[in-house]
C-alpha cells in the first residue's frame, strides 16, 4: 500500500481508507448501503490491515454512533495499528445546542465519538460541514484546545466551500492554532467540481484531500450501463438516498461508463478500479475513502492500488468526463497561462 503525506503535515496515510457507512445499518438512509455487525466489521478490518489499509472513516451520525462503537469493537486490541478519522458538526441528538460547530456542540461531540470508538485520541477529525453561525474562532480554538490535550492528533474539514476554508486558515494563522490539514470532499469521475477551486486552494495552502464516494454515489461500480436495469441491491433503489446524493446527468453516466469500460478492457482491470486509479493520480489526493458491504467488494476496490493508468488513458477519462463550468470557472479556463490546471 503507497503512502502519501497528508497535506502540509507530516503525518503520512495510506492511499486508500475504509470507509464505516456500511456499519450498524441503522435508519433508511444508512441501510441502504449495508449492515455489517461487529463480526462481519472485524473480517473487513482483518483484511484491510492485512493489505496495509490501516486508516478507517467514520462519523458521529452514521446510524446515530453505532458505526463509530462497531468500528472500535473491531480495532479492539489493535488501535495502535491503526488510523482513525471521524467527523462532527452534525446534528446528534433533539436539543438546540445538539448540532453545529459552537464549543459546546464540538466538545460534545468529540468526547462521545473517543467514548464510542474506544480510544483516548482521534489520528483526524474532521468538522463535517460549515456552521455559519459560529464564529471561526471559536471553532478553531476549540479544536486547538483539544490537540493540546492530546485528544485530537490532525484537524481536517469536510464538505467546506473554498471561503470557507480559506477564512478559517487565515484565522488559524492569525491566532497561532492548529490548521486544518485535510479536506474530506466529494470528488469522481461524475463529479469533478472539486478541481474548480478546492483543488487549487489545497495545493497552495498544503490541505490534502480525502475523498468521499470516489464512485460517484455508487454509479461508477460497473453495474450501471447504458439500456440495462439498476441491480437488484444498490443504494440508488432508495429514493431517499437518490435525493440526498449528487444528481448525475444518466447519459453523461453512460459515456463516463462506456470510457471506463473502454480504459478497463485496455488495462485488465474493473470499471471501479479504473476509477479510483484515476483519482489517486489527480493533484492533492491523499486518501480515497472505499465501502464494502463484503470481503469481496473490499478485496476488488484494494485492486486500484499498484499500478497507474498511462497519460493516454487519463486524458481519455478526462476527456470523457469534462463538463461545462460555472462562473467564474469557465471565464478563469479561458485564460490556461494565468491559471493552469494543478499539477
Amino acid at each position: 500500500m503507497e503512502y502519501r503525506k497528508l497535506g502540509g503535515s507530516g503525518f503520512k496515510v495510506p492511499a486508500l481508507s475504509l470507509g464505516t457507512g456500511t456499519f450498524g445499518g441503522k435508519g433508511e438512509f444508512f441501510g441502504a448501503w449495508g449492515s455489517n455487525d461487529v463480526a462481519e466489521a472485524t473480517r473487513l478490518v482483518d483484511v484491510a490491515l492485512e493489505a496495509g489499509m490501516t486508516m478507517f472513516d467514520s462519523a458521529d451520525i452514521y446510524s446515530g454512533g453505532a458505526a463509530e462503537e462497531i468500528l472500535g469493537a473491531a480495532l479492539k486490541g489493535r488501535r495502535d495499528r491503526a488510523i482513525i478519522s471521524t467527523k462532527g458538526t452534525f446534528r446528534f441528538g433533539d436539543g438546540p445546542n445538539d448540532v453545529g460547530s459552537s464549543r459546546h456542540h464540538l466538545t460534545r461531540s468529540i468526547e462521545g465519538s473517543l467514548r464510542r470508538l474506544g480510544t483516548d485520541y482521534i489520528d483526524i477529525y474532521q468538522l463535517h460541514g460549515f456552521d455559519a453561525l459560529t464564529p471561526v474562532e471559536e471553532t478553531l480554538a476549540t479544536l486547538d484546545g483539544f490537540v493540546r490535550a492530546g485528544k485530537i492528533r490532525y484537524l481536517g474539514v469536510s464538505n467546506f466551500s473554498g471561503w470557507h476554508l480559506m477564512k478559517s486558515l487565515a484565522a488559524s494563522d492569525k491566532l497561532g492554532l492548529s490548521r486544518y490539514v485535510a479536506h474530506q470532499a466529494y470528488y469522481s469521475l461524475v463529479g469533478r467540481e472539486y478541481e474548480w477551486e478546492l483543488m487549487p486552494l489545497g495545493l497552495d495552502q498544503g490541505v490534502g484531500a480525502i475523498v468521499w464516494s470516489p464512485l460517484g454515489w455508487g454509479r461508477l461500480t460497473g453495474k450501471l450501463r447504458r439500456g440495462q436495469p439498476k441491480p437488484a441491491v444498490s443504494r440508488l433503489n432508495t429514493a431517499l438516498v437518490v435525493d440526498k446524493g449528487p444528481q448525475v446527468d444518466d447519459e453523461y453516466l453512460y459515456t463516463v461508463v462506456e470510457a471506463l469500460d473502454a480504459v478497463g478492457q485496455e488495462t485488465g482491470r474493473t470499471v471501479p478500479q479504473v476509477a479510483l486509479n484515476w483519482l489517486l493520480q489527480r493533484p492533492t489526493v491523499a486518501n480515497v475513502i472505499v465501502g464494502a458491504r463484503n470481503e469481496e467488494q473490499l478485496r476488488q476496490n484494494l485492486g486500484a492500488v499498484g499500478w497507474n493508468l498511462t497519460k493516454e488513458q487519463v486524458a481519455k477519462l478526462d476527456a470523457a468526463s469534462e463538463r461545462p463550468k460555472t462562473y467564474p470557472y469557465w471565464h478563469q479556463a479561458g485564460f490556461a497561462e494565468r491559471n493552469p490546471f494543478p499539477v
